[in-house]
This record gives structure tokens, sequence and C-alpha cells, in this order.
């Protein structure tokens, strides 16, 4: 599947589709966007979990603090969990993103994941990395991370949220999904 970045955009361009870094086994994903806000209401987005709930569609349930405990439950039936790595508002939240060992993914995944905002003219430059990722699951990554953030850019402008194009194909063959 090839993928359209928007006109006049390339990988890791801010607006662009992803970076897909690779080191042997491992890999790592690098978008960047320029959100139309303050950094304090970006913030509030990538942190508070109803908002995340929302354009992430995910829930998630953490303490703050680095160290404190995250989980996160996708509607797939994916559960990572993992600590709050960093925490200093409103400019970097990193945070542990592990999945056991199943069907898929026999060793489990253990990565990190980093969201860094700062000023930007017009707005709040977000770059969100995920690091230490497999390859295979890196590359499914970089081409739907980019999707969530669309999304979150629409909930933040008011507008409506994109569906991811997976949730429309798994509706049209097993019937209605369940949102967040």
């Amino acid at each position: 599947m090839t993928e359209t970045p928007p006109q006049g955009t390339h990988p890791g361009e801010v607006g662009g589709p992803g970076i897909l870094e690779v080191d042997q086994e491992k890999a790592s994903i690098v978008l960047r966007r320029v959100l139309r806000h303050p950094i304090e209401d970006v913030w509030s987005a990538v942190t508070d979990p109803k908002k995340v709930e929302v354009w992430f569609m995910v829930k998630v349930t953490r303490e703050e603090l680095p160290g404190g405990r995250l989980t996160m439950e996708h509607p797939n039936g994916v559960h990572a969990t993992g600590r709050v790595l960093k925490w200093r508002p409103p400019r970097t939240y990193e945070y542990e993103w592990n999945l056991p060992p199943g069907p898929n993914q026999p060793k489990g995944e253990t990565s990190t994941v980093r969201w860094e905002l700062s000023p930007a003219e017009g707005g709040t430059l977000l770059v969100m990395t995920h690091r230490k990722l497999t390859r295979p699951t890196a590359e499914i990554f970089v081409r739907g991370v980019s999707v969530f953030l669309d999304r979150l850019s629409a909930q933040m402008d008011g507008t409506p949220l994109p569906e991811p194009p997976w949730l429309a194909q798994v509706r049209s063959s097993d019937g209605p999904v369940r949102k967040p």
C-alpha cells in the first residue's frame, strides 16, 4: 500500500507522514505537526485521559508523576501497560508502552512513546516519537499514527474527527464497532 503525503510534504516534515527509522531488530517512528492552539491547550489534549479517549480511541488510566503507572485499553482488545518516564508540563510527556506476549507478538512489545511540545509560529509544534518498537509493529504504526494526529487536530479545531480507514473496513465486514 502506497501512501500519498499531503501536497508539498515529505516523510518527517511537519504535517507529512511519519519517518520510520530502523536499527537492526528495533525501529522508531517520528511524526511532527503544528497545531493552531496554545501549548497549554495541546498539552491538555495529549494528556487528559477523557480527551485522549476521543481522538486516540483508547481508554487511559495514569498516575502523572514520573514512575506512575499507566494502562491503555484499545478497542481492539490490546492492553498496554507501563510507567510515566517524564512528566514536564506543558512540554514533555514520555511513557512506556508495553504489551504482553500474544498470538501476533510472541515476544510481546517493550517500547517508549514521547510527546514533545514547543511554541511555533501559529501555534504549537508537536513531535511524537515511538521508540524501541519491533520492526513489524513500527511498519504498521508509521502508516496509522498520522490518522490519530489528524483526529487530534480536528478535535482541537472543533471539526468532525476523521474515521480511521481500518475502522470503516471492520464495520463493513463485521457490523458495528464499539467507539470509545
